[in-house]
Formats: structure tokens, sequence, C-alpha cells
């Protein structure tokens, strides 16, 4: 027996990519994955930390999200405030601000959850990674999710040029700011972290590998403060 697929009154198949766009939109499909698990839910306030247009935060905004953003580029947090206006009117235009990671103009343990997708790569050394990951480790509240998706050695260490310090230079041409397995477990262990995945790294045909790094923050022990 063939799988039947029932049809909007347009004829459209709800899951045809026109219709799962418009649910979706461009959302990061290794951010779906933690959808999917109840990471992250509609009922968390959620930062997105170099949020460039709105990606990411689109369907979070539909879903009822309490979102916020932050970028460095002006155009772009005008963009994502127009989509808010949009999309999520009951938004306060001042949740999306010009700022840069190492600098976050919002309260400690502010955050349910903090998604940073495609942005720490272009850290310039590793004080700058560290300050912005230290930031966002800042403004999540304990018990909370902090999501990131970089760029890095893993599987392609052979096939990467040393530039200065960590930047390389990626086989697709593109020079990056690179991490490898054991920086980012170092860092996972400074932080007090609990890795809450393992990492995991695609490997885009030896051009570039992408690592996701999702972590929680721990609540305080009993009878501490």
């Amino acid at each position: 027996m063939g799988l039947r697929v029932e049809r909007t009154g347009s004829g459209e198949a709800p899951c045809s990519p026109e219709r799962l766009l418009a649910v979706f939109g461009d959302l990061d499909i290794y951010l779906f994955d933690q959808l999917l698990r109840g990471r992250i839910t509609p009922r968390m306030r959620v930062l997105d930390a170099g949020c460039g247009g709105g990606r990411n935060a689109l369907y979070l905004m539909r879903c009822g999200s309490d979102v916020f953003g932050i970028d460095a580029d002006p155009n772009e947090v005008a963009r994502i405030q127009a989509m808010a206006a949009e999309h999520a009117p009951g938004l306060e235009s001042t949740n999306f601000r010009v700022a840069r990671l190492t600098d976050i103009p919002f309260p400690a343990a502010f955050f349910d959850a903090v998604i940073c997708s495609a942005v720490l790569h272009f850290a310039e050394n590793e004080s700058e990674f560290e300050g912005s990951v230290g930031e966002m480790w800042r403004v999540l509240r304990p018990g909370g999710v902090f999501f990131a998706r970089l760029a890095s050695t893993i599987g392609v260490e052979g096939r990467v040029e040393r530039r200065e310090g960590r930047w390389h230079r990626l086989p697709d041409g593109s020079d990056r700011f690179l991490v490898d397995e054991a920086y980012l477990l170092s860092l996972t262990r400074t932080l007090g972290a609990t890795l809450l995945d393992p990492l995991k790294t695609t490997n885009v045909q030896n051009l570039r590998a992408m690592t996701t790094w999702v972590l929680g923050k721990p609540e305080p022990a009993a009878g501490t403060l």
C-alpha cells in the first residue's frame, strides 16, 4: 500500500518543499535537531548571538519564543527588527541590538537558551573567541542550553593550511578561525559545562568541516549560592 499524502486546498502537499520552507524558513537543520528533542522550546527566552537577518530566529518567533538577537552589523539588526514586526509584533524592537559577542548588552543568567550558528569562526584570535564564549555563557541561566555551530579542523586536519594562530585556509579557499576537538573539550571543562551531545562534525567533501557544540549550564548544587 502506498503512502497517502493529504493535500491542501491549493493542491499542494503539506510536506512539499514550498510548504516546509514556509513553516521552517532557513532554520539550521542542526538547530532543528535540538528543537525536535525539546531542548529549545516556545516557552524559552532565546538569544540568537550573531543573528544576521534572522535566519534561525524566524521559526522561533512564529512558535512564540521570546526571541532576542545581537549582531555587529546595523543593517542586519534592522532586517531582523522588521522581521519581528511582521511575524511577532509582540516582541519589542529593543530585543534586537547592535553589539559584539564580546560585550553582550543583557544581564547575567537572562536567557534560557543561547544559539550561535556560523559566527564564532570569524573570531580574530583565541582571546576574542574565548571572550565571546564567556559572554554567551554569562547571559545563559543555570539549566540553560548553549548551541554553537562553527568551522573546525576535525576530519580535515591534513587539508587545511595554518596561517596565524588558529586561523587557517580551508580547501574551499576561505580563511577561518578553526577549533579542534581538544580545544572545545578544554573550554567545556573550563566553563564547568555538561556536553549535551558528543561533538558532531559534518565534512563537506573535504572542503570544510562544521562542528556542532551543545552544552548545558549546570544548576547550582543544593545548599550553595
